[in-house]
């Protein structure tokens, strides 16, 4: 019995813990933070108001959430920057420029016919019957 009540206390010890962490993740929002809502939607943060937060989605669409939907912070991503093959790029860029006709002439050469209508495909059927349909 007293094995069930420990591992009952440690579980909503957790969850507790999970809770307040987000919920001072939520307090803690200022406007230019990138957010997910629970239902997915992506946005910046805009405007804070007590319980009411402001997302810009895409330029100029403005949605106004409840603090408790907005599940997580997303951070924008980091490129890694490498020396070494900037500069061979960079090099590469300025030796060759590939044109479009170039990129056509390199393309697969087999070409696939596609015909205007059905009428011009061969039969599908393999017992050589025609089809009655």
């Amino acid at each position: 019995m007293a094995i069930a009540l420990g591992a009952l206390w440690l579980m909503s010890s957790r969850t507790r813990k999970q809770q307040k962490m987000a919920q001072e993740f939520r307090n803690n929002l200022v406007p230019g933070d990138e957010v997910m809502t629970a239902s997915g939607l992506l946005g910046t943060v805009v405007a804070v108001e007590d319980d009411v937060i402001t997302l810009e989605s895409s330029p100029g669409a403005h949605t106004r959430w409840i603090r408790a939907a907005i599940a997580k912070k997303i951070e924008p991503p980091v490129e890694e920057i490498d020396d070494e093959t900037d500069e061979v790029d960079e090099l590469a860029d300025e030796d060759t420029v590939v044109t479009d006709a170039d990129r056509i002439s390199r393309a697969n050469d087999d070409v696939i016919d596609v015909p205007d209508d059905l009428s011009t495909l061969p039969p599908v059927r393999k017992d050589g019957e025609p089809d009655t349909k």
